[in-house]
């Protein structure tokens, strides 16, 4: 515990920090939520309130279905066959599973980034074009502000301003995951969602992505999956530490703030986890 305690206490962390104090509105909510692919169940029971414009980190040992629990939130786990919830998952009060829901605007409102940069074979432009071009934006010089706005985002703009019609695959990768992020935020959502998000980065573009998740926690509310504790405990707010229950079923063990859970864990698994005992 002593390395994350005196990480915590360089960086000021519980200082400065964004969550508010206790009764602070959520953004996110999930109540009793199962959720199973075709007869195997892989979530149970996960019930916790993600704050607005804060960072939230899920954290846990391969197959505890971090990355499951993340899909739900903008519901990119109906696209696999046989997937099936059970419980309910609120954004900004309002149920996001049933009919009712309009799942092309939650996903606008609700925006993911992958482990690996997944850009569209098209030029740097086009990739910040389309999500925008899908909502409904024709117009040009609309669609060139998108794509300034998004790129200053990002801290890209000047280094990209000029190579607007290269191959976005052709960038270092570094440059493309921070151009992924980008495209999510060109459709203005008020979530991220960002799935090992560094995990294929080397050390300088990772400090890039965490500096920028920082700053985007001002206006935005972001939901990482990381392996890392360092980088959860470096740039989170909230830490959501998940394990596999006696039944092989992901369960989520501790959900408290990141200074509270890497300096005073509540449980004794969660206390395991973080000194590296397992996982």
């Amino acid at each position: 515990m002593l390395k994350y305690s005196v990480a915590l206490r360089r960086q000021g962390v519980g200082e400065n920090k964004r969550v508010e104090a206790p009764g602070q509105k959520a953004k996110l909510k999930t109540e009793s939520v199962d959720l199973f692919y075709g007869s195997y169940h892989a979530l149970r029971d996960i019930t916790m309130d993600i704050p607005a414009c804060a960072i939230t980190a899920i954290i846990g040992p391969s197959g505890c279905g971090k990355s499951s629990l993340l899909r739900l939130f903008n519901r990119a786990n109906d696209l696999i066959p046989g997937a099936r919830v059970e419980g309910q998952i609120y954004l900004d009060g309002e149920p996001i599973y049933g009919n009712a829901t309009d799942v092309v605007l939650l996903r606008r409102r609700v925006g993911m980034v992958f482990q690996k940069p997944n850009l569209f074979p098209m030029s740097i432009y086009d990739n910040l074009a389309m999500g925008p071009r899908r909502h409904g934006i024709r117009r040009r010089a609309q669609l060139d502000e998108i794509a300034e706005r998004s790129l200053r985002q990002v801290a890209l703009w000047d280094e990209l301003k000029d190579q607007l019609k290269k191959p976005g695959q052709e960038l270092p990768v570094g440059q493309q995951q921070r151009l992924c992020i980008a495209r999510a935020l060109a459709i203005q959502p008020e979530v991220i969602l960002m799935d090992e998000s560094c995990s294929a980065l080397d050390p300088a573009s990772t400090m890039k992505v965490e500096e920028l998740m920082e700053e985007l926690a001002q206006q935005y509310t972001i939901m990482i999956v990381t392996h890392n504790m360092e980088q959860a405990v470096r740039v989170s707010d909230m830490a959501a530490f998940m394990m596999i229950d006696e039944d092989k079923v992901g369960r989520l063990v501790e959900y408290a703030p990141t200074v509270e859970m890497f300096s005073r864990p509540a449980d004794k698994r969660t206390e395991d986890y973080i000194t590296g005992r397992f996982g």
